[in-house]
């Protein structure tokens, strides 16, 4: 595979990927950042899933994504790590700064000529603020609902049929859940609104959404970044303008999460046919294979 020209990018605001969650799509985000060049990386809550943390369960794939957003601060990208919920033990360590990484509870930044009022979001979370265990107890049961959905699809593909988020579904069919996301967008714009911020950008409720919102007051551009769970969205600023990124629609960020898969599987085919004549060796000379 040749190599691709990166998309060089001013701003690029990620959100909700969850690292260390089963339900995390690594492999998905891994194969998009290594197609742009962003100027500005904004790591915009729930990056990784410290309410869900288990050591046991940490894949290569989690921790490549780790070291590639590492690799980009040393190609001179800044890296801004905006707390959220799931990572919010990150928020004793607000304002440390090394070289060009940076942890923060919020951001705002001036983009031509217009103010961006950049957070997580969970501050408007009703359930965070007063019973924070049954969020906790949310995660564990959504990261519950994703490994059935993987075993659903899984039987789904053998029959020939397409992918099923159940979470998904049934966020946008609950009414409760249809409003906790209008009423969220409508509260974070009368603020950015009364603030004179003229874009305000969250994560936190994985829906994707660009939309200019208006009341009496005035108006603001509402703008979230989705998930890398479902969604595998992310917002990305350049020639002065905010695109929704849709990992589905990237045919090439999919050729190159293809190609490493086959790089995978040739590396495995390899191993096995090395195993295969270390085996018939010690046969030839009569050795017993040492025990693991």
């Amino acid at each position: 595979m040749k190599k691709q020209k990166k998309r060089k990018l001013d701003y690029v605001v990620i959100s909700d990927v969850h690292l260390g969650t089963y339900g995390c799509r690594a492999k998905e985000l891994l194969s998009y950042l290594k197609t742009i060049q962003p100027n500005v990386l904004i790591l915009n809550g729930d990056i990784i899933d410290i309410w869900q943390f288990n050591k046991r369960y940490f894949p290569k794939s989690h921790m490549s994504v780790i070291k590639h957003i590492t690799s980009l601060l040393s190609k001179g990208t800044e890296v801004y790590y905006i707390t959220g919920n799931h990572d919010e033990m990150l928020r004793k360590f607000k304002g440390f700064q090394l070289g060009n990484f940076k942890i923060l509870n919020k951001l705002i930044i001036n983009l031509d000529c217009k103010k961006a009022w950049i957070f997580h979001g969970d501050v408007f979370d009703v359930t965070m603020q007063h019973s924070k265990w049954l969020a906790k107890l949310g995660g564990k049961g959504y990261d519950l609902l994703i490994l059935i959905n993987t075993f659903i699809n899984w039987i789904s593909s053998l029959f020939g049929k397409g992918k099923l988020s159940l979470s998904k579904k049934i966020k946008n069919s609950v009414k409760s859940a249809v409003k906790f996301i209008n009423n969220f967008e409508l509260i974070a714009s009368d603020i950015a609104i009364e603030n004179n911020y003229d874009y305000v950008i969250c994560g936190h409720i994985h829906q994707p959404e660009i939309r200019e919102i208006e009341n009496n007051k005035g108006k603001t551009v509402y703008l979230n970044s989705g998930d890398w769970i479902e969604n595998l969205t992310s917002l990305e600023y350049s020639n002065k303008k905010w695109r929704l990124y849709e990992y589905s629609k990237d045919k090439l960020a999919q050729k190159n999460e293809e190609y490493q898969k086959k790089q995978k599987t040739n590396s495995l085919k390899k191993e096995d046919t090395t195993n295969f004549i270390f085996d018939e060796l010690l046969k030839e000379f009569d050795i017993q294979k040492p025990l693991k």
